[in-house]
């Protein structure tokens, strides 16, 4: 037998219905695309494998593009964007100049189009590559996340607001705490440094002229830093200059963060880590256990890609540009 409800509470019913509908609309799943792109995983990891076997950089840069894009307006593709006559975009900004290997993203934007038109978002694959530059070198796997739009807007201007290798503790606590990471996230986010090179420019200052007690951070390993010194010097005229970031560069492993503890961090900010009685535990603990790195860091990049970007975006036929 139906029941028959009372008009004045149909509506609330109704109400809630819709708004439990749009809230799920708006999470992101796992299994976002099993029915409309199936194919969708199988295209990104040989597309990325492929770039990777002609160029070895391509995973630390790709991992370090979703990271700058997700800290500036969310993950919303906003670095992909192309700087137009009236706009320069986040991808110009002097941070983000280094940033390289975007073609991987084209590339597999593409094929996905040809394979599903309009319906993957330049933000997943980008946080799907992400997840594969990371497993394919070593490191851990995780179901990503899926249902971002792209944004619509990226300002060079913005970029202003990434973490700079000089921040002390307190700074990027402060800066990751505006995108809903805590202080372990910020630590276990940094061990992604555990692939990369960077160039002179980043870490020069701790060499030459550091204070005025010192010529060199005294927090430097003294071996290390005569290295460093080597392959930096002043005046470097040398633009390619630099050091990987930490000795198994190539390999996603807990090495970056052995490498702290032996006074040989690149970065002041990743060396300010040991210092600090707030992160200094979580460095130790991930230097000696690797799979508590690896589950932490596949959790922290699970928060990281939840950042959410503008509500009102689309999906890019073109991830450089806007519909």
């Amino acid at each position: 037998m139906a029941i028959k409800l009372p008009a004045e509470n149909t509506f609330p019913i109704i109400f809630l219905l819709l708004a439990l509908f749009s809230l799920s609309k708006a999470e992101l799943h796992a299994h976002y695309y099993d029915q409309t792109c199936p194919q969708l995983e199988k295209i990104i990891s040989e597309t990325v494998l492929n770039a990777s076997i002609h160029d070895p950089k391509v995973p630390a840069r790709i991992l370090r593009m979703f990271f700058h894009d997700c800290f500036i307006r969310g993950c919303d593709a906003s670095i992909l964007l192309d700087s137009t006559t009236s706009n320069q975009a986040e991808k110009d900004g002097p941070p983000n100049i280094s940033v390289r290997s975007f073609y991987v993203i084209d590339e597999a934007k593409a094929k996905l189009e040809l394979a599903c038109p309009g319906t993957v978002s330049c933000a997943d694959i980008l946080a799907i590559l992400a997840r594969d530059v990371v497993a394919m070198s070593g490191g851990p796997y995780w179901k990503v996340l899926k249902g971002r739009k792209d944004g619509r807007v990226s300002k060079a201007s913005d970029t202003i607001n990434l973490p700079a290798p000089t921040l002390n503790v307190g700074q990027l606590i402060q800066s990751f705490a505006k995108r809903g990471l805590g202080v372990k996230d910020m630590v276990t986010l940094s061990g992604g440094h555990t692939l990369g090179f960077s160039h002179c420019s980043s870490f020069e200052a701790r060499l030459h002229n550091f204070s005025s007690l010192h010529d060199i951070d005294p927090r430097l390993n003294t071996e290390f830093a005569l290295d460093l010194s080597k392959k930096c010097p002043k005046p470097n005229n040398n633009p390619n200059a630099g050091q990987f970031l930490d000795s198994t560069a190539s390999v996603f492993d807990n090495d970056y963060y052995k490498q702290l503890l032996a006074g040989k961090g690149v970065f002041s900010s990743d060396q300010s880590l040991v210092g600090d009685y707030r992160t200094r535990w979580i460095v130790e603990a991930f230097a000696r256990d690797q799979s508590l790195f690896f589950k932490e860091f596949a959790a922290s990049m699970l928060k990281l890609g939840n950042i959410r970007g503008s509500d009102n975006g689309e999906v890019r036929l073109k991830c450089r540009i806007v519909n």
